[in-house]
């Protein structure tokens, strides 16, 4: 999928036009010798989801895949500084990590975004800014009481006694996904399964090559 110009509404901008790139996705795909992605990973924090998204990327880069982690702390110290947790703030953050994500699809790069994203719709918006097959969801899966466990910061403790609010799992919902393109039991799998798991998708799905 090239960049093409939005169907939407550009909300409060005017006066601006559609530029198209001097070189396409399909170009750079031909160049690299590889498709790009969205690998979209989900779940509660805890999960894996940061520790899952970094190996599958050395992975991918040891492959010569030009790949890219989107961690969500990360992003919350530049891009998404100015955002808090509430619901409207949560969707803003995953409202912009999808048309970043977009971006980098552009560009030819398998970009790995590592989110909590806790709500379906906020995750389908994401989905819809792109073509059938360009956005994989992958749900890490690990039981609360396992994400507690591994709890370094102790932030589940500071939720269960109100001084963090609107806490995914504890003070605010969790959404899974109902019908990811893939589930990782990240809560019982070692890291090395898990990431075996992951390419072994991304290769039935024809992604290591252009």
């Amino acid at each position: 999928m090239s960049a093409t110009p939005p169907t939407t509404t550009v909300g409060q901008s005017t006066n601006i036009a559609w530029h198209a790139a001097s070189v396409d996705r399909p170009t750079r795909a031909q160049q690299r010798g590889h498709r790009s992605a969205i690998l979209w990973f989900t779940g509660l924090s805890g999960a894996g989801k940061s520790t899952l998204a970094n190996a599958v990327n050395g992975a991918l880069f040891e492959r010569g895949l030009a790949c890219y982690v989107l961690d969500g702390d990360n992003i919350r110290h530049g891009l998404c500084k100015d955002l808090g947790f509430s619901d409207a703030d949560r969707e803003e953050n995953i409202r912009r990590i999808g048309e970043v994500s977009k971006l980098f699809l552009d560009a030819g790069i398998v970009v790995l975004t590592a989110f909590v994203s806790p709500f379906k719709a906020d995750r389908d918006k994401a989905r819809a800014l792109v073509d059938a097959g360009d956005f994989i969801e992958i749900h890490c899966a690990a039981d609360l009481g396992v994400c507690e466990e591994r709890d370094t910061k102790g932030l589940y403790a500071k939720a269960r006694s109100g001084v963090i609010k609107d806490f995914t799992g504890i003070s605010s919902p969790y959404e899974a996904p109902e019908n990811p393109e893939l589930k990782v039991d990240t809560g019982s799998q070692s890291l090395e399964a898990c990431v075996a798991q992951v390419i072994g998708h991304l290769e039935g799905k024809g992604l290591m090559a252009a």
